[in-house]
């Protein structure tokens, strides 16, 4: 694979996106559920979750988890499980319910209709934590998304919902922000 520096190129090849700038690959695995075909929105931020199988089996099963989403009729637009590969769940285009009852910081209520989110597999468990490929996967992933949209928020679901949620889970969000701004740097 040829690299290119400070270019996006975007090859389809199959149903697998690869964005030569930085060797990011995405699965396209589309649901139907959990979202809202949309034109013409404004993506402003991007929100990082967590989530597992609750049901029987391997918690870390994507099969399962989306079977989850349907059950509850949500979605994101992407999901990067526990080897950190990205899929593509939803076209950034349109909207995925993902931020749920949630405010921005600048008080925008409506934040499925403004955001990205990304979901890293990963328990609630404190022994459990995202694993150095996701988080390798979610930062090459939020600053190809800062490429192509003015981004104003980067956040944890956490703080749009504190009253009701967690996530993402055992995450050293500092440590995230950090490699964030070093791969800015470069």
């Amino acid at each position: 694979m040829v690299k290119f520096r400070n270019l996006l190129f975007l090859i389809l090849v199959g149903t697998t996106t690869v964005f030569a700038n930085n060797e990011l690959k995405i699965v396209d695995r589309s649901v139907h559920f959990g979202m809202r075909p949309e034109t013409g929105r404004t993506i402003e931020a991007i929100i990082i979750h967590s989530v597992f199988n609750k049901s029987a089996g391997d918690k870390y099963s994507v099969k399962q988890i989306l079977k989850q989403f349907r059950q509850y009729h949500v979605s994101s637009h992407y999901l990067i499980s526990r080897n950190g590969k990205i899929f593509r769940l939803v076209k950034e285009r349109d909207v995925s319910f993902q931020a749920g009852k949630s405010c921005l910081p600048d008080g925008q209520t409506s934040v499925n209709q403004c955001s990205i989110g990304i979901e890293l597999v990963t328990t609630d468990d404190i022994s459990d934590k995202p694993t150095d490929k996701q988080i390798k996967s979610l930062t090459s992933l939020v600053k190809n998304i800062q490429h192509r949209y003015t981004i104003k928020y980067i956040l944890r679901h956490s703080d749009i919902a504190p009253e009701r949620k967690t996530d993402p889970w055992n995450m050293d969000w500092e440590e995230f922000q950090k490699k964030l701004s070093d791969e800015t740097r470069n």
